[in-house]
């Protein structure tokens, strides 16, 4: 766990796929989304959950 509470972990998946999961919810899909999140970007998301 880290400074601001959130215990992460990194999984291989598919080419080019980065999916960001918080407590079983998808809160972020480069796939859906088409783009990589921004800076910042993955962390608020994650936090406001």
């Amino acid at each position: 766990m880290n400074d601001n509470g959130i215990d992460a972990s990194i999984r291989e998946g598919e080419k080019s796929q980065f999916d960001v999961v918080a407590d079983g919810a998808l809160v972020f899909s480069k796939q859906n989304e088409g783009r990589w999140p921004d800076d910042g970007e993955v962390l608020n998301l994650v936090s406001a959950r």
